[in-house]
């Protein structure tokens, strides 16, 4: 089974954060005990559908109070509810986490926490507002789950799966419009997904980064013959740690990329698991140890190294 669309060359772009919003709305219909609160953003983190669809007194906006927010969630989560806590990511987890770790971790409450507009793609908002630190913050914590979509589709049926889950989660989603380019049924919390095969080198990617791994390797194997396996992994934590080892046992060479800090991310929590268990030559593709600025996505990307020519060029180096 192919879990491409076939026109992923050239699909259409949809926000995913409205993707997961519209998912949480479908559970919510179905699941009376599910209800969404967020700091006064609503519409911001996608939940605008939720709140006109279902509304009061199942939607709740706690203001602009973060600590207050994943306070209450855990309180609502304690009753049997399943609540899903929304804000940036900027100050949701940048601002609570002590709340977080404490309210919810520590009780083990099965509380959502959606953190919107993540990563360098919220452009003009600037470093402020440019979450890369979340992942780090996150899989750091026991108990939680961590999670980060690859596009809208995936996004709503990840929605699904959280509600179901018992543990606490936590979903990073941006705020820009990125391809449709997944062709799934269905979503499973730790499972990832081998989107391209190859020999030469393995490609792993989580969140929208994916998509530009699968461009960058048709560019490798047109222009420099390196035939480029490609998996997706919108589970960060748990990690799916065999599809990391036979990657790399197959290919020999493993490269991750992520729209966040490399440090403490989703390529850590790669190489990690490379380094006690089966080493091999590895490199990251993520922000390096720097802070975000104003600027468009493309731009930023473009700086970072996490365009498709940049990201190309950095496998040929690699691999010389």
């Amino acid at each position: 089974m192919s879990f491409l669309r076939e026109d992923w060359r050239q699909s259409e772009t949809a926000a995913i954060r409205i993707g997961f919003g519209e998912g949480l709305t479908d559970v919510a219909k179905k699941n009376n005990l599910v209800v969404a609160l967020s700091a006064d953003l609503m519409e911001s983190v996608g939940f605008g559908e939720f709140a006109k669809e279902i509304g009061s007194p199942r939607a709740i906006e706690v203001g602009v109070a973060e600590q207050n927010l994943v306070t209450v969630a855990s309180g609502l989560a304690a009753m049997g509810n399943i609540p899903f806590a929304a804000s940036y990511a900027a100050f949701s987890p940048g601002r609570n986490w002590e709340q977080i770790r404490t309210t919810i971790c520590l009780n083990n409450q099965p509380v959502k926490l959606v953190g919107s507009h993540a990563g360098l793609n919220v452009g003009a908002d600037g470093a402020t507002h440019q979450m890369l630190e979340d992942i780090a913050l996150m899989r750091s914590l026991p108990n939680m789950v961590v999670l980060a979509p690859g596009d809208a589709n995936e996004a709503r049926l990840m929605a699904g799966a959280m509600a179901g889950d018992k543990r606490p989660n936590y979903v990073r989603l941006p705020r820009e419009k990125t391809p449709l380019f997944l062709n799934q049924s269905t979503f499973e919390i730790g499972k990832s997904y081998v989107l391209r095969r190859g020999k030469d080198v393995a490609l792993l990617g989580t969140g929208v980064m994916t998509y530009q791994l699968l461009l960058a390797a048709e560019k490798l194997a047109k222009e420099y013959d390196i035939q480029a396996e490609v998996i997706h992994f919108p589970t960060i934590k748990p990690l799916d740690e065999e599809a990391v080892l036979n990657a790399a046992q197959k290919c020999q060479a493993v490269i991750t990329a992520e729209e966040g800090q490399i440090t403490g991310g989703f390529g850590s929590s790669v190489a990690e698991v490379l380094s006690e268990n089966l080493p091999v030559k590895m490199k990251r593709i993520g922000v390096n140890d720097t802070f975000g600025e104003s600027g468009k996505m493309s731009e930023l990307w473009k700086k970072h190294g996490l365009d498709v020519d940049s990201i190309t060029h950095s496998v040929v180096d690699f691999l010389q």
